[in-house]
């Protein structure tokens, strides 16, 4: 036996019946919960009214799908699929020589998450805290929130055998029997997951125990550049999600979510220098 290849096969979901919850929703569902937690503890520390907590996670949660939903159509398979089926862009349904199928929703993709959580958070700054509280104190705070989401997005990615990685050339690694293979790839979903959680505790330490959080913006700087030069550098060891993603590899050496993430790390480090910037033109004033 191979003690450094490991065979993956995990079942899909929970059987139910005739119902099946799939894990990777059931990730969604914990990390929306986990982010509501974190966020109360900020808010108490902030003294802030924890009647704001529900709809923020309301408009998060519909930010963060819709966002998903719509950079994946739009990102990924537009040209290629969804232009000839818009009636399955938000709908969870596939058309089949039968019919329409229910499939859920098969095709999220990270970057529209984030435009869509940072338009619904702009939107719930506006309606609630506009005039108590600037737009970048609470991006700041809101950061906080999503590592460990992101991380257990991951891990739904590994159970669905999906996302996957290049083939090591080695014996280490994981074979993914649901696709049929029988050589080992890099477990590139883990090594995401990891670096999430690593990241979740930077900025709580950040938060907790600096006073960064005195600059606006700098947390969030902070953050959003990390998490998109994590997501940048694991793009190495995947394979392309398609074959234009895989066309766009070899022209350029960059694939599609690594092109994505390059302006999302320069709005990262543009927020840091702006933070610095205000922070220092303040105490002029």
């Amino acid at each position: 036996m191979n003690l450094l290849s490991i065979i993956w096969d995990p079942s899909i979901g929970l059987e139910l019946g005739p119902v099946t919850i799939r894990y990777y929703s059931l990730m969604y569902i914990v990390g929306f919960a986990a982010g509501y937690y974190i966020l109360k503890k900020i808010f108490d520390n902030e003294g802030l009214n924890n009647s704001y907590l529900d709809p923020m996670l309301t408009y998060a949660v519909v930010g963060t799908l819709l966002g998903a939903r719509l950079g994946h159509v739009f990102f990924y398979d537009w040209n290629s699929y969804y232009k000839n089926h818009l009636e399955e862009i938000l709908l969870p349904v596939r058309k089949t020589a039968e019919g329409y199928k229910f499939t859920g929703f098969q095709g999220l993709a990270s970057h529209g998450a984030t435009i869509g959580i940072f338009l619904a958070v702009l939107y719930f700054w506006y309606k609630f805290l506009k005039g108590k509280h600037s737009f970048l104190w609470i991006l700041d705070r809101i950061t906080l929130t999503i590592p460990v989401g992101a991380a257990l997005i991951r891990i739904g990615n590994l159970l669905n055998s999906e996302i996957i990685g290049k083939p090591t050339g080695s014996d280490y690694g994981f074979v993914f029997k649901q696709l049929g293979e029988n050589f080992p790839r890099y477990p590139t979903q883990l090594y995401e997951a990891g670096a999430y959680i690593s990241l979740l505790f930077v900025m709580l330490y950040l938060y907790w125990k600096t006073d960064l959080k005195k600059y606006e913006g700098m947390l969030f700087g902070i953050f959003f550049s990390l998490l998109w030069i994590i997501r940048l550098l694991i793009e190495f060891y995947k394979e392309p999600q398609d074959k234009v993603d895989a066309k766009l590899l070899a022209d350029t050496g960059l694939n599609t979510g690594q092109w994505l993430s390059v302006p999302f790390i320069i709005t990262g480090i543009g927020f840091m220098i702006y933070s610095v910037w205000k922070y220092k033109r303040k105490s002029i004033n």
